[in-house]
């Protein structure tokens, strides 16, 4: 049987016990701007809602409770444990994707599931509901680690196709729920795992390649798509209520109506809505929002796009909370918001897998900069017209129990890797 420095491939020494205190200071400093901004988009209509359903009041007892004590516990204890579970962590979270996909995909009856915005994508339990794809993320990721820290010799077919199918799974069950935004967050991470295991760069050349097909055949069907509407004098709205082109094409790829209106409006907005009162609406006001701040902004609870609606409230607290911030804290309160997170990603998670004297401990955190990365570009990318709307919550800024409770898992890892990067050396 092989002993604990053998799995690991290295040689036990002292125990480092020292925290880090830069991350966990950012990341609460981060979550307090996330509940400043959520009561400011919320604040408009503030006196019409019980004070114990407010989105800040809630948004202050999912940091509190489930975000703070999940990452005390992960970050005090040793993440050898997620290792050793990583197979049991990893089928729980496709467990939980399951049952969204099936009354999605089959129309199946399934108790607790809940459908909201033509998407199915929630467990409900009453007071508390949960978003499993979140959980996903964090499943495959530590998945994929375990099974990069095991190999450590070449990596042969059997290998290849195991990670394939690791990743695979949660993507196409998270795809037809259907979550095209989330599905994006997995292929960086399993990027940033091949390329720190020194693979070829023909590899990457050929993946690469594989990505400038993808995009080639997303642009014909969004050509296709188009072209569809303009033959048919469909409107982008009619077609996203009946998904008519994807259930009527001969050649579609399989996404779903209001999808493809989220890609022609950002790539093409005057073609799909030259009024500016359908698809691109939300970016266009986020633009405004972002536009309109200035260098210090307006105040807090003082912008006007949230607040006069244009920035629909169904999005402001959420997916746009980046817009609310960048309004009413201008670009000063921007720029120190992203240089948070960067910290958070570039000295936190990839400086302790720098640290880590263990592989596990350097995929896993790789993986979690990631995540947190790719979750950070998308969605401001998306509040400034970079990117197309997905969906992609701001780590730490958007409201939200099962988001927050993934950023406090992913971050709490990071701490307990970094406490106990001298127990190997």
């Amino acid at each position: 049987m092989k002993s604990q420095a053998e799995i690991y491939g290295e040689v036990p020494k002292e125990r480092g016990v020292q925290a880090d205190f830069v991350v966990p200071i950012c990341m609460l400093v981060l979550f307090f701007i996330g509940i400043v901004f959520i009561y400011s988009a919320q604040s408009y209509t503030i006196d019409a809602i019980p004070l114990q359903k407010q989105f800040w009041v809630k948004q202050i007892f999912y940091v509190g409770i489930a975000g703070v004590s999940t990452y005390v516990i992960l970050g005090w204890t040793d993440y050898k444990w997620v290792f050793t579970y990583s197979n049991v962590i990893y089928f729980l979270s496709i467990l939980l994707l399951l049952p969204l996909t099936l009354k999605e995909t089959f129309g199946i009856p399934i108790p607790f599931i809940e459908t909201r915005f033509n998407a199915t994508r929630w467990i409900n339990f009453g007071m508390v509901s949960i978003q499993p794809s979140e959980l996903a993320k964090i499943g495959t990721c530590i998945m994929a680690a375990a099974m990069f820290a095991r190999n450590r010799g070449k990596k042969n077919l059997k290998f290849w196709i195991k990670i394939g199918l690791v990743f695979f799974v949660p993507i196409l069950l998270i795809f037809l729920q259907p979550d095209l935004g989330s599905t994006l967050v997995f292929f960086p991470m399993l990027f940033a795992m091949l390329y720190i295991s020194n693979l070829p760069k023909r590899f990457f050349v050929a993946v690469l390649l594989v990505f400038c097909v993808l995009m080639g055949l997303v642009s014909a069907d969004i050509y296709g798509y188009n072209s569809f509407l303009k033959s048919t004098g469909m409107s982008a709205s009619e077609a996203s209520r009946t998904n008519a082109y994807g259930t009527s094409a001969s050649f579609c790829l399989p996404i779903k109506d209001y999808q493809r209106n989220r890609i022609l409006a950002f790539v093409a907005p005057d073609i799909i809505d030259p009024r500016g009162n359908g698809v691109s609406w939300n970016q266009r006001q986020s633009l405004i929002s972002v536009g309109s701040g200035g260098v210090l902004g307006k105040g807090v609870a003082e912008g006007t796009q949230a607040k006069l609606g244009y920035l629909p409230s169904s999005v402001a607290y959420n997916d746009f909370i980046f817009s609310v911030l960048a309004e009413e804290s201008g670009f000063a309160g921007a720029v120190f918001t992203i240089v948070l997170m960067a910290v958070i990603i570039i000295y936190g998670c990839l400086g302790a897998s720098q640290r880590s004297r263990d592989k596990f401990g350097q995929y896993l955190c790789v993986g979690i900069g990631v995540i947190l990365m790719t979750h950070t570009f998308i969605n401001v990318g998306m509040t400034v017209g970079i990117m197309p709307i997905t969906g992609l919550p701001l780590p730490m800024l958007s409201y939200g129990g099962t988001f927050v409770l993934t950023c406090s898992i992913l971050l709490g890892l990071v701490q307990s890797v970094y406490r106990h990067r001298k127990e190997y050396a």
